[in-house]
């Protein structure tokens, strides 16, 4: 019976010691140089927080080796991880510290005071501090006794995903729903062991996670793509090639990029089996590009489902070029879930009516840690079921079901939305910038859906200077959150009950 992930990264250690399991740089290091280095965090981790199991422990490191092993670590001794992007603003991570409360954090002493600065009260684990020395037989005991006391219900890992009132949610997820969308990828797109994963999404991602899963379970080799990549996109093709990667899975942001620039043509990888996206729309005019590049060679897989489904819910297999005026299809509910299209009167669309997407099945999580409001909110009792308690996750999505049975992506219902991969909610933008920093009289951000911008329109007395307003936004927001077009106005345009008129700006800024 599968409990937990590490038992399945301790059979692959057993069973593979010596295949490579990361690429970083210039380095690489085997799965049992993998399991040396999280068996003596783990150790590290058990001492710093008094041996407590099913708790957040925080990963505050740039993506690596030293993160994975933190990761697989915190896992090894019962808990779960969350990790925390090193950019983030310090009032960030103070909201999510107090919020979240974990019991120690992984570092290196490049962020050691940053992170005292913040919160000394919480335990540090620095890595570049440890010592090499092998763990004793009691310590690898009080960690198997540790694993055995779990269940698979309990938690994985912790997402920290965008608030509506300037705060953080952390998500929280289990091993068994990770385990579901595991064996749903391997059944039905054949992932086989020993794929060699491009890894491009940010370890604060959910796809993130599922690599490391497919790392632990199927001794799949991570290949860590540097950061600044992102600037020079054809070097990532060659890292891929040079490491002979089988399995991409990205948002689309850097997929168009590589199209527009002309890139694939430049690059051949023949050793790519798998190319999955998801997180965001992709443009089908950029995605006929690379399915003219690797059409026969490759799988082409396109993801949907917000960060409270575990991953994602839905798949579409593309086997065929679109129409660039049509969009692609987000298609069927993944195995072991089920997609409830809703009106307003909480009945089932027929077929081509919109309505929002509600999602039941095993892949959901298990709700916003410390926060049941929050939780109660949005996982609620399946209004199509009133014979015993079943909980739907409501996305905010709007979709529809097509005449071939395709579900079709329309939109966001709310302020909710995706941009570069990340779940943003607009109103936390406005929250900082109204409330917190005090920056304009009245602000609404609103998202242009051709362009890919945040848009922020403010009501002031006078135009602010841009350059300073985005200065002082960085204080507290994150680089992926910041606005990248700005809209001033002497007065915003409201509704007849004196609220900003959000659908006329939204409107306006997506008609030019």
């Amino acid at each position: 019976m599968r409990i937990n992930f590490y038992n399945e990264f301790a059979k692959t250690v057993e069973n593979k010691p010596q295949k490579i399991a990361v690429y970083d740089g210039d380095a690489s290091v085997s799965f049992s140089q993998l399991h040396e280095r999280e068996l003596k965090l783990a150790e590290c981790i058990s001492n710093a927080n008094g041996n407590k199991i099913k708790t957040p422990v925080g990963v505050f490191l740039q993506k690596s080796t030293d993160s994975i092993a933190a990761d697989i670590g915190i896992i090894h001794t019962g808990n779960f991880y969350m990790n925390l992007d090193v950019k983030y603003p310090e009032e960030r991570l103070s909201n999510i510290f107090k919020i979240v409360e974990p019991s120690c954090l992984v570092t290196s002493s490049k962020y050691k005071a940053i992170l005292e600065k913040i919160d000394a009260t919480i335990p540090l684990i620095v890595v570049d501090e440890i010592t090499n020395n092998s763990i004793s037989k009691e310590i690898e005991k009080r960690l198997s006794d540790n694993l055995s006391k779990l269940i698979d219900t309990d938690p994985l890992c912790l997402i920290n995903t965008s608030g509506s009132t300037g705060t953080p949610k952390g998500v929280v997820l289990n091993h068994r729903s990770f385990y579901d969308f595991l064996d749903c990828s391997v059944e039905t797109w054949n992932l086989g062991d020993d794929e060699i994963l491009s890894s491009l999404s940010p370890a604060i991602f959910d796809i993130f996670s599922y690599e490391l899963t497919l790392l632990m379970a199927k001794s799949a080799a991570i290949m860590i793509v540097p950061e600044n990549f992102a600037m020079f996109p054809v070097r990532i093709l060659e890292l891929m090639n040079k490491h002979k990667a089988t399995f991409l899975f990205w948002v689309p942001t850097i997929m168009v990029n590589i199209a527009n620039m002309g890139l694939l043509d430049k690059v051949d990888i023949p050793s790519l089996k798998h190319i999955w996206f998801a997180g965001e729309v992709f443009p089908t005019k950029q995605f006929n590009v690379w399915y003219r590049k690797f059409k026969g060679q490759a799988r082409f897989v396109n993801l949907y489902g917000p960060i409270e489904i575990t991953l994602d819910c839905t798949w579409f297999e593309i086997t065929k070029e679109y129409d660039e005026n049509k969009p692609l299809p987000i298609g069927f509910a993944c195995k072991n879930t089920d997609i409830l299209i809703l009106n307003d009167k909480n009945e089932l669309v027929g077929k081509n009516e919109e309505g929002e997407l509600c999602v039941r099945g095993t892949g959901l999580a298990m709700g916003y840690y410390n926060n049941l409001e929050k939780t109660a909110a949005a996982f609620v009792q399946n209004p199509l079921n009133g014979s015993y308690p079943e909980l739907i996750y409501r996305t905010g999505d709007v979709a529809l079901v097509n005449d071939e049975g395709e579900i079709i992506f329309k939109g966001r219902k709310d302020t909710l939305i995706k941009h570069s991969g990340y779940r943003i909610e607009l109103s936390e933008i406005e929250h900082i910038i109204m409330n917190k920093l005090k920056l304009v009289k009245n602000c609404c951000v609103v998202y242009n859906w051709s362009k890919k911008e945040i848009t922020l329109i403010y009501e002031n007395d006078t135009e602010l200077d841009v350059a300073a307003l985005r200065k002082q936004l960085a204080l507290d927001l994150p680089k992926y959150m910041m606005p990248t077009a700005y809209i001033y106005m002497k007065e915003l345009p409201r509704g007849g009950t004196g609220k900003i008129d959000r659908a006329l700006l939204n409107k306006q800024v997506n008609q030019g």
